[in-house]
C-alpha cells in the first residue's frame, strides 16, 4: 500500500465539510483548516463546522418539479453528509428542507472530527499555499488576508456583493390572536408540514403605513467607493420597497393561498410569513425579510406587523459583504486555480448561490482531488445534471464579463426537446429530472474511486 495521500481544505462550512468528507471516505487523509472560533465573523455565532448563517432553509426537496430539489437527490445518492445531516435534523417547512440549525451544524462537525483521516485545525490561513494539494472553500466572508492572497494570484480585483440576513423572533412573544399557523394552500403531507408557517396579516393601511416607515427607515451606509451589488435572491426588503410599493406585496408578503383563521371571510392585503429555526419551535425567522437597516429602525419596522407589536428578537437583521471568483476566467473545468492547478476552489466563493448548491460545489471539488491524489482523474458530471449544470455554468458557462452568483435552475440546463410551451412546464420539468438521474447515477458509476484500488 502507498502512503495516505494528503488533501488539504481551508474552510470549514458547507462546502468544505462535504469536499472534506468526499474524500476521506474514500482513504485520502484531510485537514480542514477553520479559522472559527479562533477568528470570528460577522455573521457566525458559533465554532461549528458548516453553520447555517443566514436562512435555515435548504428551500424545495420536490426532486421532480425543482432543479434544487433534484440537486438533493443527486448530493443523496453521492452518500452527502451535509444532505443526511439535514434530512436528520429536518423540521417542518411545507414542500421545503427546513433544518434545524444548531444541531445540525454539530452533527456535522461530530461526523467529520470524528473521522480517522479528518484533522480540523483551528487557525487563519493569509496566504495561498505552495505545495501540496488544496480546496479553497473559504465561502462569501472569506478574510481580508486570504482575499488579498487571492487577488494577488489571480492579478484580478475581488469581486463583492451585499448579503443581508432574516431576523428571528421569540414565537412565545407573538400574539396568536392575530397570527395563525398555515402553510401556502395548506401544502404538506402532515398536518405538521400544513400548519408549518406563522402567519401575520396586513389590511391595506397597514400594509401602505408598513412601506412608508420602512422607506424611511436608518439604514447601513456603505464605504465610499462601494458599489451595492445584490444577489437577487436574497434582496434586502428595504430594497424591494424602492422597486414599487407593490413589490413586497408580490413577493415575501404575497397573501395567496392563505385563509386567516380569525377571520375567513377577511382576505388579506398582505401577509408575513415566519418559519420554524430550530427544532422546539422556540424561534422563527421571518422569510424573506434579510435587511439592511439598522438595529433601532428594526425594531420599530417590525413591531409594526399585527402580532408582532410585542415580539422580542433573538436576532436582528444584517448586512456584509460578500466575496466570489469571477470564475469563468479564473477556473477550468476541474475547479482548479488555472494559474496555480494544485489549488481547487470549492463554495460559494466559486459564485454559486445557496447553502445547497455550495455544498455540491463542495462535493464535486472533494471527489475530483481525491481522484487526481490516487492518480484516476476524472470528468466532471455532464451538464444534463444539477451538479453538472452548476459546474458548467461557473468554469465558462457564464458570461465572465456579467457573471454573479446564481442558484441552481433548469436555465443552466441543457433544454429538453418538449412541445406545448407554458402549459407543459411540469411534463419538461419531469423531463429535466428524469435525464439528470440516469445521467448522474451513470456518472457515479463510471467515476466510482475504489480506495484499495487507487492506493494499492
Amino acid at each position: 500500500m502507498k502512503p495516505l495521500q494528503h488533501l488539504n481544505i481551508i474552510g470549514g462550512g458547507m462546502a468544505g465539510s462535504e469536499a472534506a468528507w468526499q474524500a476521506a471516505k474514500v482513504g485520502v487523509d484531510v485537514t480542514i483548516h477553520e479559522m472559527r472560533p479562533t477568528v470570528g465573523t460577522f455573521a457566525h455565532q458559533t465554532g461549528h463546522l458548516a453553520e447555517m448563517v443566514c436562512s435555515n432553509s435548504f428551500r424545495s426537496d420536490d426532486d421532480e418539479q425543482n432543479a434544487v430539489g433534484l440537486l438533493h437527490w443527486e448530493m443523496r445518492k453521492a452518500d452527502s453528509v451535509i444532505m443526511e445531516m439535514a434530512d436528520r435534523h429536518r423540521l417542518p417547512a411545507g414542500g421545503a428542507l427546513a433544518v434545524d440549525r444548531d444541531p445540525f451544524a454539530a452533527a456535522v462537525s461530530e461526523r467529520l472530527r470524528a473521522h480517522p483521516l479528518i484533522n480540523v485545525v483551528d487557525a487563519e490561513v493569509t496566504e495561498l499555499p505552495d505545495d501540496g494539494q488544496w480546496i479553497i472553500a473559504t465561502g462569501p466572508l472569506t478574510s481580508d488576508a486570504l482575499s488579498k492572497a487571492i487577488a494577488c494570484e489571480t492579478g484580478a480585483d475581488a469581486l463583492a456583493f451585499f448579503d443581508a440576513i432574516a431576523p428571528i423572533v421569540y414565537a412565545d412573544t407573538i400574539d396568536m390572536e392575530k397570527a395563525w399557523f398555515q402553510s401556502r394552500y395548506d401544502k404538506g403531507e402532515t398536518e405538521e408540514e400544513r400548519k408549518a408557517y406563522l402567519n401575520c396579516p396586513m389590511n391595506r393601511d397597514q400594509y401602505e403605513a408598513f412601506i412608508d416607515t420602512l422607506l424611511a427607515a436608518d439604514k447601513t451606509e456603505f464605504h465610499e467607493g462601494e458599489t451595492a451589488k445584490y444577489f437577487d435572491g436574497c434582496l434586502p426588503i428595504e430594497i424591494m420597497a424602492e422597486r414599487g410599493r407593490e413589490t413586497l406585496r408580490f413577493g415575501p408578503m404575497k397573501p395567496v393561498g392563505l385563509t386567516n383563521a380569525h377571520a375567513p371571510n377577511e382576505k388579506p392585503y398582505a401577509v408575513v410569513q415566519l418559519r420554524r429555526d430550530n427544532k422546539l419551535g422556540t424561534l422563527l425567522n421571518i422569510v424573506g425579510f434579510q435587511t439592511k437597516m439598522k438595529y433601532g429602525a428594526q425594531t420599530d419596522v417590525f413591531k409594526m406587523i399585527p402580532g408582532l407589536e410585542n415580539a422580542s428578537f433573538a436576532r436582528l437583521g444584517g448586512i456584509h459583504r460578500n466575496t466570489f471568483l469571477n470564475s469563468p476566467t479564473l477556473l477550468n473545468d476541474q475547479m482548479q486555480l488555472r494559474s496555480r492547478p494544485e489549488i481547487r476552489f470549492a463554495g460559494q466563493i466559486t459564485g454559486v448561490e445557496g447553502y445547497v448548491e455550495s455544498a455540491a460545489m463542495g462535493l464535486l471539488a472533494g471527489r475530483l482531488a481525491a481522484s487526481e491524489i490516487f492518480g484516476h482523474q476524472i470528468s466532471p458530471p455532464p451538464p444534463e445534471t444539477a451538479t453538472g449544470a452548476l459546474v458548467t455554468h461557473i468554469t465558462g458557462g457564464a458570461e465572465a464579463k456579467t457573471f454573479q452568483p446564481m442558484n441552481v435552475n433548469f436555465g443552466l440546463f441543457p433544454p429538453v426537446d418538449m412541445k406545448g410551451g407554458r402549459k407543459n412546464r411540469p411534463a419538461r420539468y419531469k423531463a429535466y429530472t428524469d435525464r439528470a438521474k440516469t445521467a448522474w447515477q451513470n456518472w457515479l458509476a463510471e467515476t466510482a474511486l475504489d480506495a484499495a484500488k487507487g492506493a494499492a
